[in-house]
């Protein structure tokens, strides 16, 4: 009689991101491997939050930029509900803006998307142990902050903004109106006119023109 032996764990990956393409490759990446399975895909905050009560998945690999908002809002939804899932952000993103961000509204690790294809397994098996998961630069960059050496943030910089306001920041670069913001992020329109003064005085911008300059540039710069 053949020896009954127990299949090895595979653990349940959720994939969240806005592009269809980048979703595929990364199943298809994922499911090279034994031990890891995709158990959904995932383009808005409302997709994942229900797809992670229905599927259970260990780990979520959440984009920065989602069709109705943030990465980081469904990451610290997460984490305001108690999820176990444990959160990995793979995003375009420049990882010295975001990735700081990520960590403290919740995620183990940061993998930025042109380096995904060689890092998000490495990434995924070290979230899993629960462990955080940073290059080398950004592990640096955030124990020189923790002991109070690093870099502090100058006036007129990006890095002054709260997590909303930098996405408010963001859309504006991206041609979105004021209106067509508060829509895409369900606040009012009067809500984000506040967020563009904040936004404005942070940045030391003269005038709404300005400001949509600034805004404009750092996009195409990539963040």
């Amino acid at each position: 009689m053949a020896e009954n032996r127990a299949l090895p764990e595979r653990h349940r990956i959720l994939i969240v991101d806005d592009h269809p393409i980048v979703r595929e490759g990364l199943d298809a990446l994922i499911s090279m491997h034994k031990d890891l399975e995709v158990c959904g895909h995932a383009s808005s905050i409302q997709e994942a939050l229900d797809l992670v009560e229905t599927t259970n998945p260990r780990v979520a690999i959440v984009d920065l930029s989602l069709t109705d908002g943030s990465g980081i809002s469904l990451i610290s939804e997460l984490k305001s509900r108690n999820s176990p899932v444990r959160t990995l952000v793979s995003s375009m993103h420049d990882e010295t803006m975001y990735a700081e961000r990520s960590l403290q509204a919740g995620a183990l690790g940061y993998v930025n998307k042109q380096e995904a294809s060689s890092r998000i397994i490495e990434a995924i098996h070290c979230v899993l142990d629960g462990k955080v998961y940073l290059s080398e630069r950004m592990a640096e960059r955030v124990l020189r902050r923790m002991v109070g050496t690093g870099a502090k943030v100058e006036s007129g910089s990006v890095d002054a903004l709260s997590n909303r306001e930098l996405e408010v920041f963001e859309l504006l670069g991206n041609g979105f109106s004021s209106n067509e913001i508060a829509e895409k992020m369900h606040l009012s329109v009067k809500t984000i006119q506040t967020y563009r003064q904040r936004i404005k005085q942070k940045l030391l911008a003269r005038n709404s023109t300005e400001l949509i300059r600034l805004a404009s540039t750092w996009v195409v710069q990539g963040g």
